[in-house]
């Protein structure tokens, strides 16, 4: 497997411009360089080659805007802005939030996906050199969620070949030791034992019984046992088993974004040495068609005793995430926030600019809107009232998978995962219909957006 290749980033905060810079990007009412001001002719945007051979890019500052648009337009600045050869940079800005969008725009495009061509181009590794107000804390925290945000990225565009449920797993096992966490494996057999058979009826259909339920876990409090946990769904590939994708499945590699989030997540709070525990639980498997495989009007038990009638062989996100948020939520922690790219009836919802939340805390609608303002990882929140269930009812099962016909799937997946949160728990859904923008997003310039590590890590500033 192509392993995560992070460039090297040495990052310092100056008063002026030193003598050794390849290129400057520069973002203020007006430039520092003369001869920028006289170039610029009425234009917002100017790239030139000074005499002393510095590449200069300078940008009109923009008047008072959202997060997400400061990332945007960060992201559109920063085109081309950085050569292939440049080795030191200086960003250039007079307000902390321009200085904090270019900086973070700047990480994100320097991260280069895993490439499989016969001339794939390095990673860049680079100085940089910050002139203007922005907290050193700050500073370190954009270089921790970029890191966390690049690995999700890493992951989601691996391809089925190279990530499947026992490469996956392996990598888990592996990640775990260098970063010093607790890593806890329930195997197939293992699942069978404790009667895991919502998580089963998908992974049956998975070549050689590789698939498993993992939890790593970082300590961030040792003097604490109170924990967050994160859960994501880890279909390494979906074919929708016996309901085939009829759209295709070309991308369904990505389906696994979910569980990619959370070691995002994980990485992101290593860097930075956040003082909060959180536990991450995997949900690993694909969904396949073979003799094994699941299909339409069975009956099976999850791991909690619900019974549920199979209706859709292509809802099987919500049957991996069911038994594994049982597993999350059996050890009270805090709170249980699950990351999935699970229903296309988001995607209708919101397009793929926001992600949905569900949450059964009334209380923290106003705090997963304003961490997705704060963050640029923007979320709207759905409703999970308790008579949408009409959608989910069944006349052989406690509950059916979903609806068998039109219906708001997005929030009937959301009251059906609801089901297998123990009691008094605190639960956040985040449907992931933002994890892929064509042409990228805020910062990011990728397709494959990463959504959900920025966002996540503000929650828990905010929350815990």
């Amino acid at each position: 497997m192509k392993k995560f290749n992070y460039p090297l980033f040495q990052v310092e905060q100056m008063t002026a411009l030193g003598s050794d810079l390849d290129s400057c990007i520069e973002w203020c009412d007006r430039s520092d360089q003369d001869l920028v001001n006289q170039q610029l002719k009425g234009q917002e945007r100017l790239q030139a080659l000074l005499p002393n051979g510095l590449y200069w890019t300078y940008g009109t500052a923009p008047t008072e805007r959202s997060t997400f648009d400061y990332l945007s337009l960060a992201r559109s600045h920063i085109a081309g802005a950085v050569r292939a050869h440049d080795q030191q940079v200086a960003l250039v800005a007079d307000r902390p939030e321009l200085l904090d969008a270019l900086f973070s725009a700047l990480l994100a495009e320097c991260y280069r996906l895993p490439s499989f061509k016969k001339e794939a181009r390095p990673q860049q590794n680079l100085r940089i050199a910050l002139i203007g107000p922005i907290h050193a804390d700050l500073v370190a925290q954009r270089l921790a969620e970029a890191e966390g945000n690049a690995y999700a990225r890493y992951l989601t565009e691996l391809p089925a070949s190279e990530l499947n449920p026992w490469s996956y797993r392996e990598l888990v096992e592996d990640l775990a030791e260098a970063e010093g966490w607790d890593c806890r494996v329930y195997r197939y057999r293992e699942l069978e034992q404790m009667g895991a058979g919502a998580f089963l009826a998908v992974a049956r259909g998975s070549a050689n019984k590789e698939a498993s339920i993992v939890r790593v876990h970082y300590h961030g409090d040792v003097d604490s046992v109170e924990t967050v946990s994160l859960v994501g769904k880890g279909i390494t590939m979906d074919t929708g088993g016996y309901n085939l994708k009829t759209a295709g499945m070309f991308g369904m590699n990505t389906d696994m974004n979910g569980s990619a989030i959370v070691l995002g997540n994980l990485l992101a709070a290593t860097r930075r040495g956040s003082h909060v525990n959180l536990t991450g639980w995997l949900a690993i498997t694909d969904n396949q068609i073979g003799p094994a495989a699941y299909h339409a009007n069975e009956l099976v038990r999850a791991l909690n005793g619900t019974t549920i009638e199979i209706v859709d062989t292509d809802a099987e996100g919500r049957m991996v995430l069911a038994d594994t948020l049982t597993l999350a939520s059996r050890e009270h922690p805090k709170a249980v926030i699950d990351f999935a790219t699970l229903t296309g009836a988001c995607v209708a919802a919101l397009s793929t600019r926001y992600s949905g939340v569900f949450t059964n805390q009334e209380a923290w609608f106003l705090p997963l809107i304003e961490s997705g303002k704060q963050s640029g990882e923007r979320v709207w929140p759905f409703p999970i009232d308790a008579d949408y269930d009409e959608h989910l009812s069944s006349t052989v099962a406690d509950i059916a998978q979903c609806h068998p016909g039109t219906s708001s799937d997005h929030i009937d997946a959301a009251r059906f995962l609801s089901r297998f949160i123990e009691a008094n728990v605190p639960w956040v859904h985040v449907d992931l219909s933002a994890a892929h923008h064509k042409a990228g997003l805020a910062h990011v310039p990728t397709a494959v957006t990463g959504f959900g590590v920025r966002f996540t890590q503000n929650l828990l500033k905010m929350l815990f």
